[in-house]
């Protein structure tokens, strides 16, 4: 992975910036109401630093046909007054309103463009190269009339589409605050952690828990892969333990198609990178609706497997108390149900106790440490679910892919631009 210019690296002061953002949000079916506004607040780092520039949000809200798909005029309204100062709503993304509300821009203005999934090109090419991005309508429209592109939208950076990764041979790209901080900190735990590194995956995706697991052992990076949850189970099994019935057909539902290449994945895990994994010692399970502990040499148990035991527990904190980095993502089981919260809540208080780098891997981990007020206590937690976990399994990224063709092509040019 090459290198990104960020906002350090230019003044933008007066210059016109399309900043595309992830503000996609929860909202109330009836009333379109915020349920949660983290997204938003996200961004305002960014918006901050911009402060003195021309700057023009894009950004989407859901997809056509969705019942929570609308315009951003609340979205404009609220990063408002989160902010402190005045975000115009603009209804329209690329065509003749637009063009004239930037036009007609003053120094420290800020604009908010309609959902960029209105536009036809933003959802129908997917599968465009970035020259044929180029040439969409968003970024033939809106370019002629910029000076930068800014992206902080990590959340969405392993998707494709004109108004995320098509401005890069157009204008120089720049990642944001929130994104520069995802990269530097992901591209740590997949390239260079600080040493020892352990990794813990768990939850029930267990084909992304694998592939990532599978990256950082062949890429030597990972000292220790600790497996829990669902994706332990699957490891128990690959393993030779007899999970039971009712819990090796959950995961080949769980699984559908995927089931047989994720098998595979474990297979080759224990068959080729056996010493560096850590699985469960013991487990617990649910029987008559208590929670029944036992060692993984007594299994297979009587109803479905919800968490990890005591004893996995302290095997795991051995791992994370002299780690110099710790990377989690995936709960060890059935959290939301209290008796099989245990394990989760253990792991999320040995990170918080670390004294290594630790990085939460966004999705349902990261909202449990918002949840619990525990942000402060760890070193990064990412903002984005699906793009962490293709960004730690080494996949294909292409809004950072643009900014790293946008940086080597117009990266020693800054100064033509008046960039620099």
């Amino acid at each position: 992975m090459g290198s990104v210019l960020t906002l350090a690296d230019a003044g933008l002061a007066g210059k016109r910036v399309l900043l595309r953002v992830d503000v996609n949000s929860p909202l109330h079916p009836e009333t379109k109401a915020f349920l949660d506004d983290s997204r938003l607040r996200g961004i305002l780092p960014t918006l901050r630093r911009l402060a003195s520039a021309r700057v023009i949000i894009l950004a989407h809200q859901s997809r056509p046909g969705k019942i929570d798909f609308t315009n951003m005029d609340a979205h404009a309204d609220l990063l408002s007054r989160l902010l402190g100062r005045p975000i115009t709503h603009v209804p329209d993304v690329c065509g003749d309103i637009a063009q004239d509300a930037i036009r007609n821009m003053a120094a420290g203005d800020m604009l908010f463009l309609n959902n960029v999934r209105e536009h036809e090109d933003e959802m129908g090419m997917k599968k465009a190269t970035f020259e044929e991005l180029h040439e969409s309508e968003i970024v033939q429209n809106l370019a002629p009339l910029l000076d930068a592109y800014v992206n902080d939208a990590f959340a969405a950076s392993h998707r494709n589409s004109p108004s995320l990764s098509g401005f890069g041979k157009a204008l120089p790209c720049f990642a944001g605050e929130l994104m520069a901080k995802e990269i530097k900190a992901l591209k740590m735990a997949t390239e260079s952690p600080p040493k020892p590194y352990t990794a813990i995956l768990g939850g029930v995706k267990c084909d992304d828990s694998l592939d990532i697991a599978l990256n950082l052992c062949e890429r030597g990076v990972a000292d220790t892969v600790v497996l829990v949850g669902a994706v332990g189970n699957l490891m128990l099994w690959a393993d030779g333990h007899d999970i039971g019935e009712g819990n090796e057909a959950f995961l080949r539902k769980e699984l559908g198609d995927a089931f047989e290449s994720t098998m595979e994945m474990a297979n080759k895990l224990l068959a080729e990178h056996e010493g560096r994994l850590l699985l469960p010692l013991d487990v617990a399970a649910e029987v008559d609706g208590e929670r029944v502990d036992m060692p993984v040499e007594q299994l297979p148990p009587t109803g479905p497997l919800f968490d990890i035991g005591l004893f996995t527990c302290m095997k795991i904190r051995e791992h994370i108390v002299d780690a110099g980095c710790v990377l989690w993502n995936g709960p060890a089981g059935l959290f939301e149900k209290d008796p099989f919260a245990f394990g989760t809540i253990e792991i999320l208080n040995q990170c918080c106790e670390s004294n290594g780098f630790v990085i939460i891997g966004g999705g349902h981990t990261s909202t449990l440490v918002n949840e619990k007020k525990m942000v402060h206590l760890v070193d990064h937690n990412s903002t984005g679910g699906g793009a962490c976990l293709n960004m730690l399994a080494g996949r294909k990224m292409p809004v950072i892919e643009a900014l790293e063709a946008s940086a080597e092509h117009f990266g020693d040019r800054l100064k033509e631009f008046d960039l620099a």
